[in-house]
Formats: C-alpha cells, structure tokens, sequence
C-alpha cells in the first residue's frame, strides 16, 4: 500500500518541525495565549528596560532603542486587549508570537529582547501577572457576593428559620443567621486568597531556564517595574514553580466553588414548593419545553456542576505535578488551560450568585409554618431547665419524653432569646461591614493602587 509523502517542516521561531508534532505540541495555545498577551507585553518591558540598564560594552539597548520597543509593546498590549492580536500555529504561543511581531516592526531591536531570558521565565511571569490581576478580580466579586447576603441577612434578620442538621429540624435559627453564615465562609475563603495573592507575588524572571545567566541582570530591578513583592530568590526554584502557582491558586478557587455550591444547594431546597421559605427571582430561572408552569434553578443547579468542575481542575493540576523532576517539562503547558478555566469559572459564578441573591424573595410565613414540628423547641426547653438547676441529662430525657408540651411555643421568642455573640438575637452585622471594609480598603485597594501604578509608569496607557 502506498504511503503519502510526509508534509514539508513548518519553520518556526525556534526551527523546523513536523507538522503534526507541531499541531500536537502546540495544543491550544494560540488561543489561551490571547489571554496572557497583555501580560507577556508587561513582561518583556521589564526585561528591555533592564537590559538597556545593564552595565556591559556595547549595550543591549539604548535608551531610544529601548523606549521603541516599549512603544510597540504597548501598542501589542492594546491589540492583544481589544482581541485583534493575533497568534499562529508557527509562532506556538504568545511569546514567540510578540517577538515576531517587534521583529517585523523594529528588525534587529526585536531579536534583540529575548536576551537573557527563556520562554520558562517568560511564561511563568506572564502567567504569575496573569494570576495577580485575575486574584485581584476575583476577591473583589466574592466580597460583593459576601455583601449581598450580608445585606439580606440584615433586611431579614427577625425572620425565624428552622436551623437544620441532617436536613431534619434541629433548632430555632433565623434568615439573619443563615445569610450571614455564608457571607463569613466567603469572607474566610476571600482571606485565603492572602496566601496564594503572597505566592502568586514574586518574580521568577531572569531564571531563564531555571539555571541562570552568565549576564549581570537585574533581577529585583525588573521585579519592581512589575509590581512584584520580591523576586523569587533561587533560580531553579523560579522554574519549579510553573505549575505550583497554577495548583496553589486553583486550590483557593476550588474552595470558594465548594461554598458557592453549598449555597446553591441551600437555595434550590428552600425555594422548593415543599418548602417554599424563599422565591429565587424569575429572571434567573428557566422554563421547560414541555411544562407551561415551570421556573427551573438552572443557575443553582449548574453553580453545583462547576464547582465540581473546578475541584476536578484542582486535582488534575496537582496530578500533573507529581512525580515530575525538577527542572522545565512540557507537562507544565496544560496547567496553564486548567488555571485559565479555573477563573473564568469560579468568577461567573460569584458574580451571577450575587445577581441573584439580590432579588431573593423571603416568605415569613412559610418560614414560621415550618416551625410546625414541636420537637425544633427541645434542646431551647431542656436548656431553659438546665438553667433552673436540673442535670443536663434529665433535662434532655424529660423533654423527650414530653415534646408535645412543646408545641405552640413561639419561633419568634425563640429566637430573641439567643443573645449571644453570633447567635440570632446577637448577630453583629456591624462586624461584617467592618470586615469587608478592612479587605477592600487597605488590602484590595492598596495591593491593586501599587500594581496599577508600577505597570502605568512601565508601560503607560493610551490616553
């Protein structure tokens, strides 16, 4: 049987390749890539404004040369922005994709950039700003959302709601207790945005190929124009971290999707006729092809789908990572769609939850109706006992001998009386305003006014 001729090489940057090696190798780079355009732009400024710095004879830059190069990245950044720059199979990726492009524009001065430097460097800061801007987005969505139901918890925080335990009624709790508990585990995962913001915050460029340079670079020079904390200090470090960061912050979002989860799952069964505590605003459900009077929690149900999407993201990039040796592997190539997923994911998401929480209708008197079940009131009337002197046991044994003498007891009452710290009487919803203004304030805002201000001055933008 006669074969066909194998396809010519595609010539590359960095060479000759087979055509289906390249197809395979590539993947989807072209296209995730369009995402860290912008980034890599920043990146290279860095690096060409460090190398027209660098105390050698001759050198690298001038300082006209290097304010033309700054001049083209700028204008690629904006393309890469308004989705009109554009990335081949042959340039692989968008590093390679922006040498080219300066090349073609500035000759010599473009072949110049890559000086000092390896697409592992490259990559990994692209990706590390690419992350920093996207954490930055994403902690700002979840204090909002953490703001709705805060703002919700306290227009109805009087409203008794049946507090459950194995979905069974356990005790007298309240809407005001349920929305902010919810709001505090958003807040708690946003705080553990800190620790993966402080990992994602250092600059592995000038690594190279995690090995070094035999240049005197200016490595804590270019992690300041970036906006970095610090430089990652060991080089072989700086490139073992590709990946890390990827799991590190995936870890995070993963955890905020499990309580985005959580609330939904919370949602879709309160709004449930059987239930009937809360109306999730029409807008935000869905109809039936078949079924005149349907309102589907499609919105809830599919935050339910993507955080398990995003726990699978987590997991698979941490199973790349292991067994694989130190030093640059092409494995790393496929964490960067997992972390770019992860994002887009986790912050449409927050963002729709927010949406609707904001049009959730409340329904007081199904809320009471559910009170219904003398047994709710036990461990209040055994305790009320306790405080009269009986042993704790006997109270328990009395009261579940006797439940029936509970009923008509007063959710509302029931209720009042908790006055502790956190309890439905004793919600501090002053505490809660108070945390999200020490977030957005001086953490949010200061960490977003500092990178702002360091990539402006490197790269200023269009006025």
């Amino acid at each position: 049987m006669k074969r066909n001729a194998p396809a010519k090489n595609a010539k590359t940057v960095v060479g000759a390749i087979d055509p289906d090696v390249l197809a395979f190798t590539v993947g989807q780079d072209p296209v995730l890539d369009l995402r860290l355009a912008e980034w890599d732009c920043y990146g290279t400024a860095a690096h060409v404004t460090m190398l027209s710095r660098m105390k050698v004879k001759p050198r690298l830059f001038s300082e006209e040369e290097c304010a033309a190069v700054l001049r083209e990245l700028a204008k690629i950044r904006d393309a890469a922005r308004a989705g009109k720059f554009r990335i081949t199979e042959e340039d692989q990726d968008c590093h390679l994709a922006i040498e080219r492009t300066l090349t073609e524009r500035l000759g010599d001065l473009g072949k110049r950039v890559h000086t000092g430097r390896s697409r592992n460097d490259q990559s990994a800061t692209a990706i590390r700003l690419f992350a920093r801007d996207q954490l930055n987005g994403e902690w700002g969505e979840v204090v909002d959302l953490a703001e709705a139901l805060v703002r919700f918890g306290k227009r109805h925080r009087k409203v008794p709601m049946v507090g459950r335990t194995h979905l069974q009624p356990a005790m007298p709790s309240s809407v005001g207790v349920w929305a902010t508990a919810w709001a505090e585990e958003l807040l708690e995962d946003g705080e553990m945005q800190v620790g993966a913001y402080d990992v994602v915050n250092r600059c592995p460029l000038g690594s190279a190929a995690s090995y070094g340079v035999p240049l005197p670079i200016g490595r804590l020079l270019t992690s300041d124009l970036l906006g970095f904390q610090e430089p990652v200090e060991n080089v072989l470090a700086a490139g073992n971290s590709r990946g890390k960061v990827e799991a590190t912050v995936l870890a995070v979002l993963a955890q905020t999707m499990v309580t985005l989860s959580r609330l939904a799952q919370d949602l879709i069964l309160f709004s449930m006729p059987e239930f009937g505590y809360f109306t999730l605003p029409r807008e935000f459900c869905t109809g039936s092809s078949i079924m005149p009077q349907k309102y589907n929690p499609d919105v809830c149900e599919l935050v339910r789908s993507k955080a398990a999407q995003v726990c699978g993201l987590s997991a698979t990039a941490n199973a790349i990572l292991v067994g694989m040796p130190g030093g640059y592997n092409r494995d790393l190539q496929d964490t960067k769609k997992l972390l770019v997923e992860g994002f887009d994911t986790t912050r449409a998401s927050v963002r729709i939850l927010a949406r609707l929480v904001g049009g959730l209708e409340v329904h007081p008197d199904r809320l009471r109706a559910a009170f219904a079940d003398p047994g709710v009131f036990a461990t209040d009337r055994a305790l009320e006992l306790v405080a009269g002197g009986m042993p704790f046991r006997d109270a328990y044994h009395q009261v579940r001998d006797h439940l029936e003498d509970l009923r008509g007891m007063d959710p509302d009452e029931a209720i009042a009386k908790k006055t502790h710290r956190g309890a439905p009487g004793g919600l501090d919803f002053g505490y809660y305003d108070d945390w999200i203004r020490r977030i957005e304030r001086p953490c949010l805002a200061q960490r977003r006014r500092k990178v702002a201000r360091a990539l402006d001055k490197l790269l200023p933008e269009s006025r």
